[in-house]
């Protein structure tokens, strides 16, 4: 699925993607772009395994698709990745879990669209 890219003019507003990001996850791709995007390091400033930053990281990015394709949160994709970072559910069981929830998103969305 193709994204629009924000451009500089648009990093200024307020509706830029970035700037819709909690603080948290704000100072995470600050220290995740001075780590020159290293996961490793990323691990080792947090204190925590490369699955846990990875984790986090995945769910920073979905969160940033999420507003760029449709300016909402993407709730359940916060839910799992909090689960995952906190070490009560494994990677590959949320991204399952996400896969099979946007799946039936995207069903129901196609039975809105036929009626």
């Amino acid at each position: 699925m193709a994204h629009a890219i924000p451009t500089i003019r648009s990093a200024l507003r307020r509706d830029h993607p970035l700037l819709q990001l909690d603080e948290d996850d704000l100072d995470f791709i600050l220290q995740f772009v001075l780590a020159s995007g290293s996961l490793k390091e990323m691990g080792q400033l947090y204190g925590v395994s490369y699955p846990t930053i990875r984790a986090s990281l995945d769910r920073v990015i979905a969160e940033l698709r999420q507003r760029l394709s449709t300016g909402g949160r993407d709730e359940m994709t916060e839910l799992l990745a909090g689960l995952v970072e906190r070490g009560e559910l494994k990677p590959a069981v949320a991204k399952s879990i996400r896969a099979l929830y946007r799946n039936k998103l995207e069903e129901a969305s196609d039975k809105e669209g036929r009626r």
